[in-house]
């Protein structure tokens, strides 16, 4: 059977030149071409007339079979480069939570990845095997073998493609373990720059403080402290670690804000010590003056009431008087922690004046007091007596509200305070009575009434 020719034969159109064969000059060149084509022509017809040609000319299966492992090889080229952008994608996300994230799910992320990295190792072998097996150029390609080119790419084409899905489902698993990694890699930056920036404003407030005459040592080596946590925060993520660096930069800012506060406000807190001492002092000297004035009252209540009234009271003038003395002795001190501005020390001792200055006012005033209630209920009981039973029943009311017999646990209480009070009515007989007894008993009678009422409401509050 006769070969048809791919292209139909004219001898006055010169075959093109092979790739990279030299070319001779163009005279040479036309001469050549008008001496061979005769004998090109003469050669060339009879080997198409008797079947004879090359793939140049001539279609047929094998053609067929060639087109057809050329679209497999380019399908797999094409899942081959999808699989690489895949995997080179999904690594920066690995690389992200690794560099962040040191949990065990991260670590197991990591060995998954590397698992499939494997994987992906041995179908890209497989890929560029079958690749270089064929050779789909060649002239003399047969159709059996264009056929088994075929089946190699394409079976490489489908594990590249099953590979490609392994990875995306595995990133798709990455989704919560990223995000916490990418929420703490878009932390850092503004974390490391915030801690910068407090620490330059926390040394302009210390200058400020300087220049105000306050030398603020305790607080200049607080910040000097944080010398060595700058330079490994400058040194960046990298060599420290993501979470490291982090926690780092806030306690940075933290620790230089608080040095920033503190030097800020330092001109007020030396002004405000320095009110301080002077209020102080004049409390103490007011308290001078008071103590002084116990003595009178206690000689009245020795001469108007029994020993039981004012016994407790008799030693409060030289206590009050000693305390006195203690307070303004601190007061020294605290001054000259001021003066030597010793901050902390000169707080601590004015809190330690105040102390004993306020329980001092207490104790002195107790015995006046003490004289005024005495007064009252030697004057008039009843008032105090009426005061208390009319807190009884109304407690009593409340205990009967929305019931027809109280809660024995509220009446017992009540029905012991009725008796209390009683025997406390009965103190005042006689010719001598304790009326400061009396008034201790008053006063707890009405104490255990007001506990019996929280009760009552705090449970009626829980059933509604």
């Amino acid at each position: 059977m006769t070969a048809t020719p791919s292209q139909p034969y004219s001898p006055m159109v010169p075959r093109a030149p092979r790739p990279g064969r030299r070319r001779p000059p163009g005279g040479v060149r036309d001469t050549l071409t008008l001496l061979t084509l005769p004998l090109l022509a003469a050669l060339a017809l009879p080997a198409a007339f008797a079947g004879g040609g090359t793939r140049r000319w001539f279609g047929g299966r094998a053609e067929s079979q060639r087109a057809e492992a050329q679209a497999a090889k380019d399908a797999a080229a094409a899942a081959f480069y999808e699989l690489d952008t895949a995997q080179r994608d999904l690594r920066i996300s690995i690389e992200t939570i690794a560099a962040v994230d040191s949990s065990p799910d991260a670590r197991r992320a990591v060995d998954g990845f590397a698992a499939l990295g494997r994987r992906i190792d041995e179908v890209s072998q497989q890929y560029i095997g079958a690749v270089d097996a064929h050779d789909l150029e060649r002239d003399d390609l047969e159709a059996s073998a264009a056929a088994r080119a075929r089946g190699e790419l394409t079976a490489a084409k489908e594990e590249l493609e099953k590979v490609k899905e392994e990875l995306d489902r595995f990133g798709e698993g990455l989704g919560p373990l990223l995000g916490k990694a990418e929420t703490q890699l878009a932390r850092l930056a503004p974390a490391v720059e915030r801690a910068r920036q407090t620490l330059l404003a926390a040394s302009e407030a210390l200058d400020t403080a300087r220049g105000a005459g306050l030398r603020a040592d305790d607080l200049a080596a607080r910040l000097a402290a944080l010398g060595p946590e700058l330079t490994r925060l400058n040194q960046g993520a990298g060599q420290h670690g993501v979470p490291e660096t982090l926690e780092r930069a806030e306690r940075v800012a933290r620790e230089a804000g608080a040095v920033r506060a503190e030097a800020e406000r330092l001109p007020e807190r030396a002004a405000e010590i320095g009110h301080r001492l002077v209020s102080l002092r004049t409390r103490a000297e007011a308290l001078t003056t008071r103590t002084a004035q116990v003595e009178p009252v206690l000689s009245e209540l020795r001469r108007r009431f029994t020993a039981a009234c004012w016994q407790d009271l008799q030693h409060v003038p030289e206590q009050a008087a000693e305390t006195v003395r203690q307070a303004q002795r601190k007061l020294t001190e605290a001054q000259t922690a001021r003066d030597e501005q010793r901050w902390p020390d000169a707080t601590s001792l004015l809190s330690t004046v105040r102390a004993l200055l306020g329980g001092t006012d207490e104790a002195v005033s107790a015995a006046g007091d003490r004289l005024r209630r005495l007064n009252a209920v030697q004057k008039d009981p009843q008032q105090e007596i009426e005061r208390t039973r009319f807190a009884i029943r109304d407690a009593q009311r409340l205990a009967m509200a929305g019931r027809n017999t109280p809660d024995p646990a509220h009446a017992r209480p009540l029905d012991e305070a009725v008796a209390r009070l009683d025997r406390a009515v009965t103190t005042l007989e006689g010719r001598h009575p304790d009326y400061w007894h009396f008034l201790i008993e008053t006063e707890g009678v009405r104490q255990a009434v007001a506990a019996v009422v929280g009760r009552i409401r705090e449970e009626r509050g829980a059933g509604h």
